[in-house]
């Protein structure tokens, strides 16, 4: 099992990292601001795609056309940590070839967002506060790191979940010329 999770792992992981890092070196200037999430969120979800694959693949190949919800699940989260940690790599990598200054970027983008909201006065001053605590954690790689691990964990788990839940069934996607 160590194998398919390193194996789906890396394979994920690296269909995460790729559009993470050169997306971001590449758009640097010129973020997508409207469809950033979309795009990073639509990416992740077809690199966690590997889960169910690497489910799959252990169910029919490993499993004789069984597995247990647990093992599933395991063998999920396990590929979710190394796509994760691509994730996290690819971001840092990122960061440091462009030199940009995400947590300043976010902070200063929020905080007009808040003002054409109407924010002001005491409200405004309490927000900006709390912007520039967040630059100040944001710069600290042993913050940010977690951080980042948890834009991409969760769904992870996600899909841990749904593809574990899924093909315990040994009768949903059966292997080929197995008997029924």
């Amino acid at each position: 099992m160590l194998r398919n999770i390193f194996f789906y792992g890396v394979i994920a992981g690296v269909i995460v990292a790729i559009p993470t890092f050169g997306l971001t070196v590449l758009l640097k200037d010129h973020p997508p601001e409207q469809y950033g999430l979309l795009i990073g969120y639509t990416t992740m979800l077809v690199a966690l795609s590997a889960i169910f694959v690497a489910i799959k693949r252990h169910r029919d190949v490993e499993g004789g056309g069984v597995i247990r919800f647990w093992p599933a699940l395991m063998l999920g989260l396990g590929v979710s940590v190394v796509a994760g940690v691509f994730y996290c790599v690819a971001w840092e990598a990122a960061l440091a070839v462009t030199g940009m200054d995400f947590g300043a970027d976010y902070a200063q983008a929020y905080i007009e967002a808040e003002k054409a909201k109407g924010v002001s006065g005491a409200a405004l001053a309490k927000l900006t506060a709390e912007m520039e605590a967040f630059k100040v954690q944001y710069a600290n790689p042993l913050y940010r790191v977690p951080m980042t691990f948890t834009e991409i964990f969760p769904l992870g788990v996600l899909v841990s979940l749904v593809s574990a839940a899924l093909l315990r069934n040994s009768r949903f996607l059966p292997a080929r010329g197995a008997v029924q």
